[in-house]
This record gives structure tokens, C-alpha cells and sequence, in this order.
């Protein structure tokens, strides 16, 4: 980010991550922080089942996986500040698109686009840039502050979002007409492509310019990196956990509408619930990131997927009745904080496993496609299990779904622990 002979100040350094954090929230907030805050009102105005809208997720998660491998190596080639940019330029693009009220097919289109625009130009170069943050002495730290960050923004933001949303709505919100449910998503859709475009503005004028190529560099560079990196087993379990990780992420989109569905929440009450999961992101992210960089990467992540397992089989096998909502916030958050804290330490792995700095982006790109499959199955999953076991108990089985993924991600994290074990005594 900064000529090597000119280390960057302690402000500098502020600025930068400050500005990583919001943009690497924001181009997200479209297609991902809306839909897991208001998603029962999402599938009320849209008139879609959870599988129809599992499917738009699917298909921003083909395009993604075609996106990360090309992603990684333009991370490697291009200035990170261009590419970010124009991603969010594009995306906020899309904003308008929904807040229109597009048909199924359109939303289909939407999401695809969607998919191209935060993955291929956007998401190794947030990588690459963060890890350039951290140096070799701080990746816990680095990519805890980036995920702790954007948590902190995406709660904030969200929390602000479901505020406006409750004060377009009437008092009672379950008298809402069509209309006026319709009116206030779309002020809601407008507040997050306006944040996505003061987003583009920020990166594009805060990210320092030192050091930006003024010429692509030859091909062969990339594909020597790509050659290297597949050859590297830490790389393949730094994907499997990754993988785990993501679902458990991706699972988190089913608590607002558990909420509503199981405990019998209204819409405004199942959207603070979703809010406040995504608080428990800034805190269990930074304080991973903090931990992982004093008693190892790799320590940490075994913890987390433990949490997460145990967490994810407790509402596998819990019903949470009307009038057992304490039980199920305890259950939430702490399940949450272990989800949140896998966010801040997956990408850290790197270091760990002994990834050239040179071949960040390459490595991005790879366990990328391998590690954010959920974005191609997660959505229909979710919405095949909910709609053929309407109620509780197709929660459950989501959720016992869930547990098994943990478990995955728990022999991999384990197994990278012990390479990384043999390397240090070595």
C-alpha cells in the first residue's frame, strides 16, 4: 500500500483500515446485510418462498466461484484502490435495480451481477491489502480489526436500517398494508445503496496511491503462484475451514426468521434479533484477531469451530418455545460470537501456513472458490428444509446441519495445527 523505504504513520495506518472496514462491509450490505436483517419482510414484498430466494443466492454463488479464481490473480497485478471503486460504483448500481421491485427473474439477474461485482474485482484485493496491513507480525490483529470492523459497521448500519423501518411502518406492524411494508423496504434499500456509494468515494480518495503499478505484470507470474499454492496442504485445510466457516455464516441468515416462525416474533422484533447477532461480530472478531496473534492462529480457529458445533447442535435438538427466549438469546450469541470469530481468522491462516506474500492473491483466489461454495447451496438448502418441514422442524434439521460442518471444519483446523506444530519444532 506504501513504498517500503516510506513506512506509513501511525494515522496513515489508521486511515487505511478504517477504510478497508467500511468498504469491505458496504459492498456487501445490498446483496447480504438486507436480506439477513429483513428477510420475512423481503420474501413478503418480493411474494417468494425461501427456496425461490435460495436460488438468487444460489446463482450469485455460481457467478462468485467463477469470480474468485481470476479475482486472485488481478489482486496480484492491480491497484487495490481502483478495483475496490469500481466494485462499489457497480454494486450500489444494483441498489436501484432492487429498490424498483424487480421480478423473480430480475432479482435472479440482480444477484448474478451482484456476484460479479463483489467478488471479482473487490474481494482478494480487501484480502491482499489487509494482509499487507499486518505484516508478518500482526495477521491475527489485522484480519481481526477488518472483520471486527465491518461487524461494527454492518450492526451499526443495520441497526440504524431497522430504526427507519420502524418508524415508516404503523405502530402496529402487523396491520402494515402491502404498500406500506413495500414503502419502507424500498427507503431501506436506498439507505444502503447511498452508503455504498459514499463507500466507493471513500476508497477512492483515502487509499494511498504509493505504490500502484503503471503496467499489468506478465502473465507467467500468476500462473507460477497458482502452481505453487496448489501444491501447499495448508492451503487445502485453510479451505475446508473456510468452507465450515461460511456456513455457519450463511446460517445466520436463518435467526431472524426463526425468530418470527418459532418464537413468534414480529417483523421489527425478528429484525433486532438479527441486528443484535450481528453485534456480537466487532467484539468476538477483534478479540480473536487480539488472542490469535499471542497464542496462534491456528489455536484459536480450533476453539471457534468447537463453539460453533456445540452451539449450532444445542438448537439442533433445543426447541425454544414461546416464553424460552432467554435460553435461545444465550444460545444465539454465543453461537454467533464463535461464527464471527471464524470471520476474523480464517484469512489470518495464511501466515500460519506459510504463504509467500507475493502469492496472497493467488491463495485468496484458490480456497475462495473452495471455501465460499455455501454461496452456491447454502440458499437452496435452506429454503428445500424449510419449506418441505415448515416450522420448528425444519429449523432443527437446518440447524443439525449446521453441526456437521463444525465438526468438518474441526478435524481440518486440527490438522492444520499439527503441520504447523512439526514446522515450529522443526
Amino acid at each position: 500500500m506504501t513504498k517500503p523505504d516510506q513506512p506509513p504513520s501511525p494515522i496513515a495506518r489508521a486511515i487505511a483500515m478504517f477504510t478497508l472496514i467500511v468498504a469491505g462491509e458496504a459492498v456487501f450490505f445490498l446483496p447480504f446485510v438486507l436480506p439477513r436483517v429483513f428477510r420475512p419482510t423481503l420474501l413478503e414484498v418480493f411474494q417468494l418462498t425461501n427456496l425461490e430466494l435460495g436460488i438468487a443466492f444460489s446463482l450469485y454463488g455460481v457467478v462468485a466461484m467463477i469470480a474468485y479464481f481470476p479475482g486472485g490473480p488481478l489482486a496480484d497485478l492491480f491497484s487495490a484502490r481502483k478495483l475496490m471503486a469500481v466494485a462499489l460504483l457497480a454494486t450500489a448500481a444494483g441498489g436501484l435495480l432492487l429498490a424498483s421491485i424487480p421480478s423473480l427473474g430480475g432479482l435472479k439477474l440482480l444477484y448474478g451481477f451482484w456476484g460479479a461485482t463483489t467478488i471479482l474485482l473487490f474481494w482478494a484485493p480487501l484480502i491482499r491489502a489487509t494482509r499487507a496491513w499486518g505484516g508478518a507480525m500482526l495477521p491475527g490483529r489485522a484480519f481481526g480489526f477488518l472483520d471486527g470492523g465491518r461487524g461494527l459497521v454492518a450492526a451499526a448500519i443495520g441497526s440504524g436500517a431497522v430504526a427507519l423501518f420502524a418508524l415508516l411502518m404503523p405502530d402496529e406492524v402487523q396491520t402494515a398494508s402491502a404498500a406500506q411494508r413495500t414503502h419502507a423496504f424500498q427507503q431501506v434499500v436506498y439507505l444502503f445503496t447511498g452508503i455504498t456509494l459514499a463507500a466507493a468515494a471513500l476508497v477512492w480518495f483515502a487509499l494511498p496511491r504509493q505504490g500502484e503499478p503503471s503496467a499489468p505484470i506478465e502473465l507467467k507470474r500468476p500462473l507460477g503462484a497458482v502452481r505453487r499454492v496448489l501444491k501447499m496442504p495448508t492451503v487445502w485445510l485453510q479451505a475446508i475451514v473456510v468452507v465450515s466457516a461460511y456456513i455457519g455464516y450463511k446460517g445466520l441468515d436463518n435467526i431472524s426468521l426463526y425468530a418470527h416462525e418459532v418464537l413468534e416474533f414480529d417483523e421489527v422484533q425478528a429484525a433486532q434479533v438479527g441486528t443484535l447477532s450481528m453485534w456480537m461480530r466487532p467484539v468476538a472478531a477483534v478479540a480473536a484477531g487480539l488472542l490469535a496473534d499471542r497464542f496462534g492462529v491456528a489455536r484459536l480457529t480450533i476453539l471457534s469451530l468447537l463453539g460453533f458445533g456445540i452451539g449450532s447442535g444445542m438448537l439442533a435438538v433445543g426447541a425454544f418455545p414461546p416464553g424460552m427466549s432467554m435460553f435461545f438469546f444465550a444460545t444465539m450469541i454465543s453461537t454467533s460470537a464463535c461464527v464471527f470469530a471464524l470471520r476474523g481468522l480464517y484469512f489470518a491462516m495464511m501466515e500460519e501456513g506459510r504463504v509467500p506474500f507475493g502469492d496472497t492473491g493467488c491463495a485468496v483466489g484458490i480456497v475462495s472458490v473452495i471455501g465460499f461454495t455455501p454461496d452456491v447451496f447454502m440458499g437452496p438448502w435452506m429454503g428445500i428444509l424449510l419449506d418441505r418441514w415448515p416450522g420448528e422442524l425444519g429449523h432443527q434439521y437446518f440447524f443439525a446441519s449446521l453441526a456437521v460442518a463444525a465438526t468438518i471444519g474441526l478435524i481440518a483446523s486440527i490438522a492444520f495445527w499439527r503441520i504447523v506444530r512439526r514446522w515450529n519444532e522443526a
